[in-house]
């Protein structure tokens, strides 16, 4: 049984999140269609829209309600894809209204957005490969299309992801060399991955957490005072992370502050054999940037020739019983090769200083939620009802030091959690010195503030991607030429540790 759910918590009418500012709304009757790139997009952009079966979703925000239009982007009547239109604060309007209004928007907006300039290859050799479309899956809601999963079967020939790293490698020429990082094997120091004997990796599940910072944000409000606009420039930023990607070639990839999820990283993933869950900010701060690719949010994807979907929900955080601005996606897998399930949560905490109280509070939440979606009750485990719990990866910007309350929530869990990255220490009990080291104008941060955690009883931590050197990062920090985000990617290698009797899941 697949499903795909949503935890969604409502706002009484003309509140807003607790710590978000209230966006200016744009005018009721505006219809803004995004968002015309440079004329070097031309080549690929006009590449795509002769691909109709490979064009992507695309999303629109009407502060914190995300819709869909049927049949914008194709001619076949029905076709699944969205728009890309933002259609001002309908909340105080009457329902008939909001949906005139919604359709008038849709009926004048026909434009998509363009991935930008680069190398072609890599896009044309995904998007040829994807022999689907991506409608809704038949369980979504469609009044919901935010809880987005795209149903579609892997790719007959999906792409070499080496041919296609040389070709971000090509894209990226004139950029100095990415950060090179060795995985570190706790116990036995640094050790290379591809020479681990090869029953053992196909057991390994790799897991990247990383928060890839959303490309408004970097360009329109984060003012990263040393790091030169240009480096920022989507056309090319994009090939780092990807570029980043490809190189570690994770089962399962956790990102924040995701704002290219339908018109990049979606369809370019799926033509590697990824499916992906997709669950925006009801409140993008993205939105205020001019410009902007929509709302940022949290996703999750994960190796289709590994895995299989049992469920996802989409959770918005609350904070005593309110509903807040941050959200997290938590999706249920089954292990192809052991046959055993796992359930992989991926978060983004409240940023700043003074809103540890709430990251404390949006912690416990998750917490309580994946207490839930981890246990069945009337389970075959005995007098409680409660089936075996099904093992935890929690990954995160959870913006909170170790020393924060949320991390000692988490750390004291009884869902019995540890931090992967603690076991990069000699004692096997720190965190490393950072995860993001950034300059803004208020100053120099070097902190860590990213996390995965895993149920320890569970899982053995084989190895785990090191930091990059203060020398490597160099005097300008993050983001910059060679490294697309202020904050660094986390790296590890899982594996089951052996039950007494292991157990195939039986499916309906």
């Amino acid at each position: 049984m697949h499903a795909h759910r949503e935890l969604n918590g409502n706002y009484p009418t003309g509140a807003q999140s607790p710590g978000e500012k209230e966006m200016e709304p744009p005018p009721a009757n505006a219809a803004i269609a995004m968002y015309h790139q440079s004329p070097a997009a031309s080549r690929l952009s006009s590449s795509l829209l002769t691909l109709p079966k490979a064009l992507p979703a695309f999303c629109a925000s009407t502060h914190g309600m995300l819709v869909r239009n049927p049949g914008l982007l194709n001619s076949r009547a029905g076709s699944p894809y969205y728009s890309v239109t933002h259609i001002g604060n309908l909340n105080n309007k009457p329902k008939k209204h909001a949906i005139q209004t919604w359709q008038k928007c849709f009926a004048d907006s026909i434009a998509v957005c363009p991935m930008g300039s680069g190398a072609s290859r890599l896009y044309s050799s995904l998007v040829n490969n994807s022999t689907t479309t991506t409608p809704l899956a038949h369980h979504q809601d469609p009044q919901h299309p935010s809880s987005s999963q795209g149903c579609h079967s892997p790719p007959e020939h999906p792409a070499d992801p080496l041919e296609l790293l040389r070709e971000c490698e090509e894209a990226l020429r004139d950029r100095p060399p990415r950060l090179l990082r060795a995985f570190i094997s706790p116990g036995e120091g640094e050790v290379d991955r591809e020479e681990v004997d090869n029953s053992a990796t196909q057991r390994t599940i790799r897991v990247m957490q990383w928060n890839i910072l959303a490309q408004a944000l970097g360009e329109g409000m984060d003012s990263f005072v040393n790091c030169p606009l240009e480096a920022l420039n989507w056309a090319e930023r994009k090939y780092l992370i990807l570029e980043e990607i490809l190189t570690y070639r994770p089962h399962i990839l956790c990102l924040q502050e995701v704002d290219h999820y339908y018109d990049t990283f979606q369809p370019i993933l799926a033509g590697l054999g990824y499916r992906g869950n997709f669950c925006p900010k009801p409140w993008s701060p993205c939105l205020d940037v001019e410009g902007n690719n929509g709302p940022d949010g949290c996703a999750l994807f994960y190796d289709e020739a590994r895995f299989d979907l049992v469920d996802s929900v989409n959770v918005r955080l609350c904070a005593v019983l309110i509903p807040t601005n941050q959200v997290a996606v938590v999706t249920t897998l089954r292990c192809r090769v052991t046959g055993r399930r796992l359930c992989v949560a991926v978060t983004h905490l409240k940023a700043r200083s003074g809103w540890e109280c709430l990251r404390s509070a949006q912690g416990s939440d998750l917490l309580r939620n994946l207490t839930t979606l981890t246990q069945s009750p009337g389970g075959p485990s005995g007098p409680t009802g409660i089936a075996p719990d099904t093992p935890l990866l929690v990954c995160g910007d959870f913006n909170a030091v170790p020393s924060e309350d949320v991390y000692q929530r988490f750390a004291s869990s009884p869902l019995i959690l540890d931090s992967a990255y603690k076991r990069l220490s000699r004692d096997g009990l720190s965190e490393p010195a950072y995860t993001t080291w950034k300059i803004r104008p208020t100053g120099e941060c070097c902190t860590t503030l990213d996390y995965i955690w895993y149920s320890r009883e569970a899982f053995s931590v084989d190895a785990v991607l090191d930091m990059p050197t203060e020398e490597q990062i160099g005097p300008n920090r993050l983001p910059s030429y060679n490294y697309p985000s202020d904050h660094l990617s986390l790296v590890c290698d899982f594996s089951f540790k052996k039950q007494e009797e292991d157990h195939m899941d039986t499916f309906d």
